[in-house]
């Protein structure tokens, strides 16, 4: 039995467009470089233009020799640290390709918590003191209040 150009015509559409979208795909993972972002290696995140004065900053900072930008503002565990570099990727990727980020780039309130909580983990001792005080409910403890410049340096 003989299929006819209208019953072809409809999976060959099909087909080429399921196509051209995996094409386009695997085009923008391999130009946008995708699959290095799963390092933990900080020179990763200068591969956005926008990140460079951050990585440069980071270079001369502090926390060069002790915290990649991992350690900082991924959190730990393998789940909750690929899930943080799936959806940032996600976020990062809409913006650059739509062009509405703020500049210089600004840390979301969910990014901020994961810096924080990263502060308190690996400086916990040092900080219990301070954590163990009331405070205000619109005055929380935040590292980065006075220590901003700790992991990223002069970016400008």
């Amino acid at each position: 039995m003989k299929r006819t150009c209208h019953e072809i015509a409809p999976g060959i559409l099909l087909g080429g467009l399921l196509g051209l979208l995996l094409g386009a795909g695997g085009f923008t993972l391999r130009e946008g470089e995708a699959f290095a972002y799963l390092s933990d290696e900080s020179k990763v995140c200068a591969n956005c233009h926008i990140m460079r004065d951050h990585y440069d900053g980071w270079q001369k900072a502090s926390h060069h020799t002790a915290a990649t930008c991992n350690d900082c503002h991924v959190p730990k565990g393998f789940i909750p640290k690929y899930w943080t570099k799936a959806e940032n990727g996600y976020h990062h990727s809409k913006a650059f390709t739509l062009q509405n980020f703020h500049e210089p780039i600004l840390a979301q309130p969910k990014s901020r918590r994961v810096v924080q909580n990263n502060c308190i983990r690996c400086h916990g001792d040092l900080v219990s003191q301070m954590l163990a005080k009331p405070r205000p409910a619109d005055e929380p403890f935040r590292c980065a209040r006075c220590h901003d410049r700790v992991g990223h340096g002069p970016t400008r």
